[in-house]
């Protein structure tokens, strides 16, 4: 099988397709809120009643399972609320400091494709990253971008330490996708503690300001809207109310 790595990562729309919306929220998010605008989207956007979307939210301190998510992971079960979703992935914590993006996008209109989307947002962060200069990269047995820790010691293996600095946890439903990416800016990294993040052990996580660079949300958003344009294209800025679900 084909490495993420060699997967070609373009995901433009076909020609003539409207830019995708690009909106910024402000404020705490309410998990339980943001699965049901995704969902009441995802269902719009296969019936052609609203475009794509890329939405950018924080949330308050929660932990998500994933469709793969163990048990045994979730470490402090009452320490914040905790949501199953229909994601992807195993457990993660959102709080406030972190970015998430969810992108509602139809594939249909781009490529039908499960693992070169994946491949795509892997890109989408690692080029967003680039522009503070971390060096962000994947792997190919574990879903994520991953930046080297070599002011930390080697693993017992002799292989060099490394943190996660974004988690990728997607759903499609009729090939429009939706949740997202989560980039660590500035949480609380202590609260992670709580779970296994993503099911992985011998790794930790890290912000960029734990990298030591002074970046802020809304710096993160503009290096975010400019990778996104390069991978998936146009996307226009909205301020326009959210449709309401019901």
């Amino acid at each position: 099988m084909t490495e993420r790595s060699q997967i070609a990562t373009s995901f433009l729309p076909i020609p003539g397709s409207a830019p995708v919306e690009w909106r910024i929220e402000s404020g705490l998010t309410p998990y339980d809120q943001a699965l049901a605008f995704m969902e009441s989207r995802a269902d719009e956007i296969r019936r052609g009643t609203a475009g794509e979307m890329v939405w950018l939210v924080e949330h308050p301190p929660i932990y998500t399972a994933g469709t793969s998510a163990r048990l045994e992971d979730l470490v402090d079960p009452d320490r914040f609320p905790v949501f199953n979703t229909g994601r992807g992935g195993e457990y993660t914590y959102h709080g406030p400091g972190q970015r998430v993006a969810y992108a509602m996008l139809d594939l249909k209109r781009r490529r039908e494709d499960v693992r070169a989307f994946v491949a795509a947002l892997e890109a989408w962060i690692i080029k967003a990253l680039g522009t503070f200069n971390v060096k962000g990269e994947r792997r190919e047995d574990r879903v994520g971008v991953w930046v080297v820790r070599p002011d930390r010691p080697h693993l017992p293996d002799g292989t060099p330490a490394e943190d996660k600095i974004a988690a990728i946890g997607i759903r499609l439903r009729r090939w429009v996708s939706f949740h997202g990416i989560a980039i660590n800016v500035e949480p609380e990294l202590g609260h992670f503690s709580g779970i296994v993040p993503c099911g992985v052990t011998e790794h930790g996580v890290t912000s960029l300001v734990d990298l030591g660079l002074p970046v802020t949300m809304a710096d993160l958003d503009v290096a975010l809207k400019a990778a996104f344009e390069e991978i998936f294209g146009p996307a226009s800025a909205t301020t326009l109310p959210l449709h309401k679900t019901t």
